[in-house]
C-alpha cells in the first residue's frame, strides 16, 4: 500500500500590511473591536501580485526548499476563489512560470476548504497509481473581492499563497479524510465579482456599502463551523482509533479566533493545540492551512512521525478534515 506524504512546503505573502489602524480611517470601526471579535491584528494585501503570482512564488519555494526539478512533477492543483482569469487557470500560469512541461494542471473552488480538497484529490491520484507526486497550492488575492466600505467583511480577509508538494511513499502520509458539502445553505457566503487587485490602494475604487462583492451571513458561517468541525475532526479520531493525546497539532483554517476557541471548547481540547496565525494574516481562504503548514516546519514545531489535523471550512458550504502523518 501506498500513501501520499509531504516533501516540502512553501508560502508566499505580500510585503504590503494594512493594520487595523488603518482600516479605522476607511470604515467605522478600530483596532480593539476587531481584535477582540476576531483576533485579527493584520492582514497582508496585494499591491499589484495576482493569485497567479503569488501561486508562482509559493511553488518557487517549494521546488527549492524540496529540490525538486520542476519537470519532475506530475500534477499541479490549484485552489482558490480568485483566479486572475476564468481561463487560463491559475495552474496552467503556475506550471507555464516554473517550467513544470510534465504535470496536469487544474483549479478548484471550493472557498475555505480548498486545500483540503486539493489534498483529497491529489492523494487519491497517487494512491491508485495515477501519479506519483502533486504540488498542491492554495492562493488568493481576496483584496479584488472585498468590498473595503463594508465593515462587516473588510475587517476579516487577507492575501497570501501557500502550499505543499506530496509524493509517493511506503511510508504512512495521508491517513484519512472526512471531506462534504451543503449547498443548501451555500447562500450564507457568496462573492458576485471581482475588480483589479490593488483596489486598497486606490481610494478611488472604494465602494458604497450597498454594491457588495462578497457578502457573508456571519452568525450562519459562526453556526455551521462549530457545529461540523468537531464532528468532522472526532468522526476521524474515531475511526482511526486516536485520542487527542496522539495528535500534536490541529491546523485548522484560520477564519475566526473565536471559532477556533469554540471548537476547541467543544472537543474539550486545550486551545494550544490549535496552531493560530490570524493574528498576522487574517482570513486567506484556501492559502489560510498551507500557509499555517509552512510557518509551523519553519519553526521547527513538526517532527517525522507527528500525527496533525488539517480542518477547514466555507464556502460552498464546504468541510473537510484530514489526518496527516509527518
Amino acid at each position: 500500500m501506498y500513501f501520499s506524504k509531504i516533501k516540502a512546503t512553501g508560502s508566499c505573502i505580500p510585503l504590503r500590511t494594512v493594520t487595523n489602524d488603518e482600516l479605522a480611517n476607511i470604515v467605522e470601526t478600530d483596532d480593539e473591536w476587531i481584535k477582540s471579535r476576531t483576533g485579527i491584528c493584520q492582514r497582508h494585501v496585494s499591491i499589484g501580485e495576482d493569485t497567479s503570482d503569488l501561486a508562482t512564488g509559493t511553488a518557487k519555494m517549494i521546488l527549492e526548499k524540496g529540490n525538486i526539478n520542476p519537470e519532475d512533477i506530475e500534477l499541479i492543483v490549484v485552489a482558490t476563489i480568485s483566479p486572475d482569469y476564468n481561463v487560463p487557470s491559475v495552474s496552467c500560469i503556475v506550471q507555464k512560470n516554473i517550467g513544470a512541461v510534465n504535470a496536469m494542471a487544474f483549479d478548484i473552488s471550493a472557498a475555505c476548504s480548498g486545500f483540503v480538497f486539493g489534498m483529497s484529490i491529489a492523494d487519491k491520484f497517487i494512491k491508485t497509481g495515477a501519479f506519483k507526486n502533486a504540488l498542491v497550492i492554495g492562493s488568493e488575492v481576496l483584496s479584488k473581492h472585498v468590498n473595503w466600505a463594508d465593515r462587516s467583511t473588510c475587517v476579516l480577509f487577507g492575501d497570501g499563497s501557500g502550499g505543499a508538494f506530496i509524493e509517493r511513499s511506503e511510508k504512512p502520509g495521508v491517513i484519512a479524510e472526512d471531506v462534504m458539502s451543503d449547498g443548501a445553505k451555500g447562500f450564507a457566503l457568496t462573492d458576485a465579482r471581482c475588480t483589479p487587485s490593488n483596489v486598497f490602494n486606490d481610494v478611488k475604487k472604494v465602494e458604497s456599502v450597498e454594491d457588495i462583492k462578497i457578502r457573508m451571513d456571519g452568525k450562519e458561517i459562526f453556526d455551521f463551523a462549530t457545529r461540523r468541525i468537531p464532528k468532522s475532526i472526532k468522526k476521524l479520531m474515531e475511526e482511526n482509533n486516536i485520542t487527542a493525546d496522539d495528535i500534536k497539532y490541529i491546523v485548522p483554517h484560520q477564519a475566526n479566533e473565536r471559532i477556533v476557541k469554540f471548537i476547541a471548547k467543544k472537543l474539550k481540547m486545550p486551545v494550544e493545540k490549535f496552531y493560530l496565525n490570524i493574528y498576522e494574516y487574517g482570513n486567506t481562504s484556501s492559502a489560510s492551512i498551507p500557509i499555517a503548514l509552512n510557518e509551523m516546519f519553519e519553526k521547527n514545531l513538526l517532527e517525522e512521525g507527528d500525527k496533525i489535523i488539517i480542518s477547514g471550512f466555507g464556502g460552498g458550504l464546504t468541510w473537510g478534515s484530514m489526518l496527516i502523518e509527518i
